[in-house]
């Protein structure tokens, strides 16, 4: 079954704020903090707008944007392994 065509527009827009979003989360959490940090809510949209957008532009057959999605996913995706890693092993040294 396929979505109407105002369907898949609205998903990529929804994609778009969402990944755009993303810079006022990180702006107001720095200036909270008065100092430039990137929190974790970030790279959460950051991945949540980033498989909107890759959805999007795979329904257009689109491989520059595609491309551009898939390599962005993996980074974001990285970066919150990474911070899993490293609130882990903090926990640890924590706990001893």
């Amino acid at each position: 079954m396929d979505m109407p065509t105002n369907m898949w527009l609205a998903l990529g827009l929804l994609g778009q704020a969402i990944f755009s979003g993303r810079f006022l989360l990180q702006w107001v959490h720095s200036e909270r903090r008065r100092q430039s940090l990137i929190p974790l809510s970030f790279w959460y949209a950051s991945v949540a707008g980033s498989v909107l957008l890759l959805v999007y532009s795979i329904h257009i057959r689109d491989p520059v944007f595609i491309t551009g999605q898939s390599g962005g996913l993996l980074i974001y995706l990285r970066n919150l392994q990474l911070l899993r890693r490293e609130a882990k092993a903090q926990s640890s040294e924590g706990a001893r």
